[in-house]
């Protein structure tokens, strides 16, 4: 059986130059410059969009260095196989290689296939019908995505119509959820939309944007604020993205933020989807909380 890596520094699934901290349980938001080659815990899918062709040179290499360093090491996508090396030499975090990403292996921790965890943040998605949990994808904080992949219209590289991510939001001490939400609307049109991480423009970049909703809206029984753009780009259809963000359930109740992003056009997800997700969010341990100011989060478009 497959288990979580213990915490330590590892390759960033978002960023291959550089390592990322992992807990134990979830992706941190501290960084540094590798002073050596360190395996990734999690496998990046080569043909996800946003690490088309460079990511997948890059994660190959990285399992090749895990094989030598850390004794045994498991290779494997989408149930292709396995494969062991072993070595008398230490990794420098005894961590055995797994081929579950942390996102799945959370998601599968609540014993419910409707549902996926985020237990960094202290809250549960639904999985609607027409989604699927976020599995071999490069982004660690990718929760729900729609099945399957397709060509995107601008720069080559594989294109999914919906995706829903969910992270810790990095923003001033006590800022309001409605400021964090203004505030993060622009970064995700232009991360799923615009420009990917390594230069590439799947959609050939956006060309405008307008303003499709804000307003509160209550989030596993807490008060949160979401802001929806509806997104054009020079290719394809374009899309609709919203910021969504509230206090967390957990710990501190450090603001999360949840990034909606589907594609516009008949192909894409219903945008009723972004508030069946939302209404479905619950906090850790407590399926009954819902609704609340602000539950309604307007008209659909």
């Amino acid at each position: 059986m497959s288990s979580a890596p213990p915490p330590g520094w590892y390759r960033d699934p978002s960023y291959p130059l550089t390592e990322r901290w992992w807990d134990g349980a979830a992706w941190t938001d501290h960084r540094r410059q590798p002073d050596a080659p360190v395996a990734p815990p999690e496998p990046a899918d080569g043909r996800e969009r946003r690490r088309a062709g460079a990511i997948a040179l890059t994660t190959a290499g990285a399992v090749l260095v895990a094989a030598v360093v850390t004794g045994v090491v498991v290779l494997g996508h989408d149930g292709d196989g396995a494969a062991q090396a072993e070595s008398s030499a230490a990794a420098p975090t005894s961590a055995p290689a797994s081929d579950e990403s942390p996102t799945a292996a959370a998601a599968s921790a609540t014993g419910d296939p409707n549902v996926v965890l985020d237990d960094l943040n202290g809250i549960t998605f639904p999985v609607p019908k027409g989604w699927a949990r976020a599995e071999n994808v490069a982004e660690d904080d990718v929760v729900l995505t729609t099945p399957g992949v397709y060509d995107c219209p601008g720069d080559p590289g594989f294109c999914r119509r919906g995706r829903v991510l969910s992270r810790t939001a990095t923003s001033v001490p006590g800022a309001s959820p409605e400021s964090i939400a203004k505030g993060d609307i622009a970064d995700a049109a232009h991360e799923e939309y615009d420009r990917d991480p390594i230069g590439n423009r799947p959609y050939g970049g956006v060309t405008s944007h307008r303003l499709l909703g804000s307003g509160q809206v209550a989030v596993a029984g807490r008060a949160g604020y979401f802001v929806r753009w509806r997104v054009n780009t020079a290719k394809g259809p374009g899309g609709c993205v919203e910021s969504l963000a509230f206090p967390s359930s957990a710990g501190s109740q450090t603001p999360v933020v949840v990034r909606f992003a589907f594609d516009a056009g008949p192909d894409g997800p219903p945008l009723s989807d972004m508030d069946r997700i939302t209404k479905g969010i619950r906090p850790v341990g407590d399926a009954a909380a819902s609704g609340g100011v602000g539950s309604s989060i307007g008209p659909g478009h």
